[in-house]
Parts: structure tokens; sequence; C-alpha cells
């Protein structure tokens, strides 16, 4: 007999995190224009990966408004740390710019406009911790470009790894003896979509 709550959707939607108007604000942006966006749970998640880790030197593919690099320049800023977010749609930068203005998170966040696989492809950095939120058939591309860039025991987090288009990625990952990674399926109130996959994967 299962012990599980009645109706775990509803229960679990109870415990959304608090957040402040700012990021309310770009919730009910990207439900009127459909922007894709990670919501405060997976958000949270992001904040506690990327603090926990004490993550310094974040890269995120996939600025969009600008709603996560804004968790994560929060999760950074304790350290004196930053993060590199890229973008390829120069107007949505434009307005990821503006909202992490208003966070007051400037000096912790560098946008940097230009095709994600390009820009790692020439890059030579080496970050703390990485968060992947591009098009999903883009992941298997980004991987190697990712596993150069991202230090041994740096964190890889990727979202919506539940997408068919992701499972190239999925399956190499899983077998690939540079990463230990965990992935799973779950409910993610006010994600887009609700019910999805993340995989979080640690550098060997």
């Amino acid at each position: 007999m299962s012990n599980i709550v009645a109706n775990p959707e509803k229960y679990f939607r109870q415990f959304i995190p608090d957040r402040d108007s700012l990021w309310i604000e770009l919730e009910a942006e990207a439900q009127h224009e459909k922007i894709p966006i990670v919501g405060p749970v997976v958000g949270e998640l992001l904040f506690i990966l990327a603090r926990t880790s004490q993550s310094k030197k974040i890269l995120e593919l996939g600025t969009a408004t600008g709603y996560s690099a804004i968790y994560l320049a929060k999760a950074c800023e304790m350290f004196k740390g930053k993060v590199v977010t890229l973008e390829n749609d120069r107007d949505m930068a434009a307005r990821a710019r503006q909202n992490i203005q208003k966070a007051g998170l400037e000096d912790s966040v560098e946008i940097r406009v230009g095709d994600a696989l390009a820009e790692i492809a020439k890059s030579d950095e080496i970050f703390d911790f990485i968060f992947m939120d591009i098009e999903k058939e883009d992941y298997i591309r980004a991987l190697s470009d990712c596993q150069r860039l991202l230090k041994r025991g740096g964190l890889l987090v990727a979202d919506n790894v539940g997408f068919k288009d992701a499972d190239e990625f999925n399956q190499s990952i899983s077998t690939n003896p540079e990463w230990r990674p965990v992935s799973f399926f779950a409910y993610l109130p006010l994600h887009s979509p609700e019910n999805d996959g993340l995989c979080i994967a640690l550098r060997q």
C-alpha cells in the first residue's frame, strides 16, 4: 500500500520558495510571452548547488531574461564571484542586462552576446560551475567543451533533459568516465514545463 500524499503536485506546490518582486515580475512576463524559465524551485536548487560548492566562476549557456543568472549571481556574490552568461539574441540580452541591473548585480554578471557553442569552443577559461539551458539538441555538441572548461570537482547542471532532443546528451554523459551524473524526472512548479528532467554531473 502506497503512503504517498494524495495529489502530490498540489501538495508540493505549497513549498514553492519565497522570492522577491523582481523574480515574480519575470515569472509573470515569462508566462505572458511564453519565455521558458527555470522557475523558483530550480532557481533555488541552482542557488544551493552554487553556494554549497563555493563556486566563484560560473558559466551559463542561455541567458533569456536573466532569471536564472540572478539566482546564480546571488549564490556567488558572497565569494566575490562572477557569472558569465551567453545569449545569442541581442534583444533578449539587453532585457537581461536591465533585469540584472534592477537586481543590483551588474558587477557580478557579464552578459556576452553570441552563439553559445561558438563562444565556448574558442574559450580557455576554467569554471567552477556550468549551467546549460540552450537548445536541447545542442547539449551533446556542448558537452566536450563543458568537460574541457569545467574544473575537476566542478558541477554541470543541464535543464530540460526530459526533452527528446536531449537523449543523445543523456546517453553520452551517463557512460562517460569523466562525469559522475545523476539524472532525475521531477515535478518542478513554475518551471517550463513543470514535469521535466534535470541532470547534475560532477566533473571527475
